[in-house]
This record gives structure tokens, C-alpha cells and sequence, in this order.
């Protein structure tokens, strides 16, 4: 095992014999996932955007979902990175619509 010496002085050692352990993921527990419905206008120029977060869906279903809630809302938005996007502020009407659909959802942010 050999030691690699840090800026700060710290020896880390790597040991090949144990690799590192992904933690568990809260479908993998039985868990029932947590959906945030957040708002987000950073880089948008001040437009606020409803952004859908922590869905356990593979990425056609979230297209599909996406594809729902942009009509549900009458807006437009995209999926991107595992999230929704839908444009405007929404967040009440998408936290009902998830919870109708089954998901633990709840708003977050102010």
C-alpha cells in the first residue's frame, strides 16, 4: 500500500482491497422517495422556473411526466439532468398532480 502525501501534509493510502461503498438508495431500502417541487431563477434572467426534483424514473418515463405536467400547467420547460423544468411558477399545481399520481411530493424552498 503506498502513501501519497497531501498539500496539507495528510497521508492518504489507498487500499486496493476495499473498494469504496455506494450508499443506499432509498427504492433499493423500500423507502419511499421524496419529491421536491422547488423554484429556481438563477440564470434565467429573474423568470422564475418550477423545477421537479428526486423522481425514481428512468428517462422516458420522465419525458412522459414532463410531457404531462407542461400540459397540465400550460406552459413549456424541458427535462434535463433527471429534473423537470416547467416555466413559470407552478409549484401548488405540481405538488397536487404528484400526489394524485402517487409520489411523496412537497414544496421546497420559500
Amino acid at each position: 500500500m503506498k502513501s501519497y502525501p497531501t498539500a496539507r501534509g495528510v497521508v492518504l493510502r489507498k487500499s486496493p482491497s476495499a473498494p469504496p461503498r455506494a450508499p443506499a438508495s432509498p427504492a433499493a431500502t423500500g423507502a419511499p422517495t421524496r419529491v421536491r417541487v422547488a423554484r429556481e431563477v438563477s440564470g434565467r434572467g429573474g423568470k422564475a422556473v418550477s423545477v421537479v426534483l428526486g423522481l425514481p424514473l428512468g428517462p422516458a418515463e420522465l419525458e412522459t411526466l414532463g410531457r404531462e405536467l407542461k400540459k397540465l400547467c400550460g406552459a413549456g420547460g424541458a427535462v434535463r439532468d433527471g429534473r423537470i423544468e416547467v416555466q413559470g411558477e407552478h409549484r401548488d399545481r405540481l405538488v397536487e398532480a404528484l400526489r394524485q399520481r402517487g409520489y411523496d411530493a412537497k414544496r421546497s424552498g420559500g
